[in-house]
């Protein structure tokens, strides 16, 4: 998406000029011609998506993916760690950390873990 948009900027000024003859050949109003502008513009884009085989639902199709996923490994961790895994798994995870955070269980106070782990899922979906 991002490589057709100098293509783009520049059908939209060759088209803008375009419209503007034919709107002043055709004595066409503002509306009509900002009208006549948009719907060509909108063709027109979406002819070079389809050459091009990058829509812009693509893009966003792993976003789709990754939260309902990111849900539902939170949820899971959640339940494991307030012991409706039952206490055997609430065991392990109050004896199984490392570094600062020993005990799963817990919140962690620092808040290093929620907001490394936020910054991550960033850094991912902008990449």
């Amino acid at each position: 998406l991002e490589n057709l948009q100098p293509e783009i900027k520049g059908l939209a000024e060759r088209l803008r000029y375009e419209v503007s003859v034919r709107g002043k050949q055709l004595g066409w109003s503002e509306k009509v011609a900002r009208l006549q502008f948009n719907k060509n513009m909108r063709r027109i884009v979406s002819e070079l998506y389809v050459r091009d085989n990058c829509h812009p639902f693509k893009a966003t199709l792993l976003v789709w993916v990754q939260v309902p996923m990111w849900l539902c490994v939170s949820l899971a961790l959640r339940n494991c760690s307030v012991g409706a895994a039952g206490s055997e798994v609430q065991e392990q995870f109050s004896s199984g950390g490392a570094l600062w955070f020993t005990d799963l269980t817990a919140p962690d106070s620092t808040w290093i873990l929620p907001v490394s782990l936020g910054l991550v899922n960033l850094l991912i979906v902008e990449v």
